[in-house]
Parts: C-alpha cells; sequence; structure tokens
C-alpha cells in the first residue's frame, strides 16, 4: 500500500462518517417524543400544578399562541404560588427554621449590610447607617451615614441627644 492510498482510504472514511453523523437524526428519533404530562399522585386536575403542566405542554405542541400561554402562565403560578404557599404554612416548621427567624425578629438589618449581629443597634456598626432608614417623625428617607438629625424635619433620630463638645 502507498501512502496516497492509505490517505484516500482515510480521507473517504472520514467523509463517510460526517455524512452518517449528520444525517442520523433524519433517519432515527432522537429524542423522546411529547407526552401529555400526568398529575401527580393525590393530585386533581383542577390542581393549579397540574394546570400549568397542561398549559406548558400545550404550547410545546403548539395548541396556545404565545400571549394566550403567557396570560395562562401567570394566571395559574400564581394560583401554584398560593397553593405551596397553604401548604407550607400549614406544616410545622423545622427547628432550624424556627431558630433562624427567632433570631431575625429580634435584630435589625442594614439595607447595604444585612443583618447585624447586635440586637439593639440604632446604626449599623459597619457602615453607620441609620438602621430604620426613616425618620421616625416625618418619615423621609435617611440616607447619610452616622445621620443624628433628619436631613427633612430636623427631627433627632432614634431619641438620640447629640454630644456636646
Amino acid at each position: 500500500m502507498s501512502a496516497d492510498f492509505l490517505a484516500l482510504l482515510l480521507g473517504t472514511l472520514l467523509a463517510v462518517g460526517a455524512v452518517g453523523f449528520v444525517l442520523y437524526p433524519l433517519f432515527f428519533e432522537t429524542r423522546a417524543p411529547l407526552t401529555r404530562p400526568r398529575p401527580a399522585a393525590g393530585a386533581t386536575e383542577d390542581d393549579p400544578i397540574v394546570a400549568l403542566r397542561e398549559v406548558e405542554f400545550d404550547r410545546a405542541t403548539g395548541k396556545l399562541s404565545e400571549s394566550d400561554y403567557l396570560e395562562l402562565k401567570k394566571t395559574y403560578s400564581v394560583r401554584a404560588l398560593q397553593a405551596m404557599r397553604a401548604v407550607n404554612s400549614a406544616a410545622s416548621l423545622d427547628p432550624i427554621e424556627e431558630r433562624v427567624l427567632a433570631y431575625r425578629a429580634t435584630h435589625r438589618e442594614c439595607p447595604t449590610c444585612g443583618l447585624r449581629p447586635e440586637p439593639v443597634a440604632i446604626y449599623c456598626s459597619t457602615c453607620g447607617s441609620f438602621l430604620d432608614a426613616s425618620c421616625p417623625a416625618c418619615g423621609a428617607p435617611v440616607t447619610e451615614s452616622g445621620a443624628a438629625f433628619c436631613s427633612t424635619c430636623g427631627e433627632t433620630l432614634a431619641g438620640q441627644r447629640p454630644a456636646l463638645i
């Protein structure tokens, strides 16, 4: 065998392999066909999650226009969220989740830095922001770090008196 014949044979095999790779999806099914979703055990036909699956299936099969799909998805998503929240609120909380919620209830949160470790903090210990984020007297937002007075009404923030020098 000569080198030219070997190169020709190798090139032909590569070309046939490439053609086979490209034409394979035309002759063989490459993905599972769409099937109508089955409701989960205990789910009824009026369950919003089942309805969402039906809407997705109808869109995938071309039975719904894009505008109808978006409207139905929005409606059933709201209903599904309400149903899931109702189930979650009826169920008892995990002990760890209960402790986290209790901790969050007793500690303040900075809009910039997040939950503060000091339970009675008035100002953030990291950035100095007023933790209430608004004046208790007039409701104006307080954005200055370490502000002792409201810039709108002049009220002393958090009942603190400024230090006399």
